[in-house]
């Protein structure tokens, strides 16, 4: 196990308790509603379509509440994360929801030894996932190695070039501060704190993240032979990404109040696998 993995993996560790407990998860909701689901996929259910029946595989799956809204929309999901503090969190709210999920800890790119190549339907990843993976095309290439033929991959997730930018200015200009394109050092972070409401105070404060342009995805993706079947790109976000200078949308995202379609926040991408 890498430096980088480590140190990272400390933190999910930390925080997937606090996660649990934040109401920005919402976990109480899926508790006490049965049809309740994640506001990611919530917002992506258009695009998703009938998963009625899918296998579907969630990689990253934090304490997965995006997996089980999968399940509610009639998927048999997997969920993957390598926290195992986080798949705690996940199975205990899968047993306690009798969703038709399992949850298994391994890193992203052993998915297709954990898991068996060719088994699914569908390769699900949410918001706040490609980050911290230091390689886009090992990355695509195990998402071709788990789908079925005629299997799709699905992707939600912020957009290169909102995370590029630096911390909102006074003078309310957003500047460019970090890189758009991969590059083999990661970006450091000492910033303590999470991206939701907690009172916890962390110990955990070092993380190492990587950027991914959008093309790079893209490419990477085309390489393995998946056919790109949608490309999306929201004015708007699931996190408050720019204190002070986004507003909260009825249906719970956040974008730029000023101007909003000067920027790109987040994109749905979405793949299929070539039936043989």
């Amino acid at each position: 196990m890498d430096e980088f993995r480590i140190v990272n993996l400390k933190g999910w560790d930390e925080r997937a308790p606090a996660h649990a407990k934040s109401p920005d998860y919402q976990v109480e909701r899926f508790l006490s509603e049965p049809d309740f689901l994640s506001g990611v996929v919530r917002f992506d259910q258009p695009r998703l379509g009938d998963i009625d029946g899918a296998r579907g595989v969630h990689l990253q799956c934090h304490i997965g509440t995006d997996t089980i809204s999968l399940c509610r929309l009639g998927a048999h999901m997997t969920g993957l994360d390598f926290s195992p503090a986080a798949l705690h969190e996940a199975r205990q709210l899968a047993s306690a929801t009798s969703a038709d999920a399992e949850f298994l800890e391994a890193d992203v790119y052993d998915a297709p030894t954990v898991l068996g190549e060719g088994g699914f339907d569908l390769v699900y990843t949410g918001i706040g996932a490609l980050c911290w993976l230091p390689d886009i095309a090992k990355w695509a290439a195990v998402v071709a190695k788990l789908l079925a033929p005629g299997g799709r991959l699905f992707v939600r997730e912020g957009h290169p070039m909102l995370l590029s930018l630096g911390d909102p200015r006074p003078d309310g200009l957003l500047a460019v501060e970090y890189p758009y394109f991969e590059a083999p050092d990661p970006l450091v972070d000492t910033d303590g704190g999470t991206y939701v409401q907690t009172d916890v105070a962390f110990l955990q404060n070092l993380s190492y993240e990587w950027s991914h342009g959008l093309g790079e995805t893209v490419s990477a993706l085309l390489s393995q032979g998946l056919r790109i079947t949608d490309l999306v790109e929201h004015d708007s976000v699931p996190w408050n990404a720019l204190p002070g200078q986004m507003e909260r949308l009825a249906n719970g995202e956040y974008r730029l109040a000023d101007r909003p379609g000067r920027l790109a926040h987040s994109f749905t991408l979405q793949a299929r696998k070539e039936s043989q």
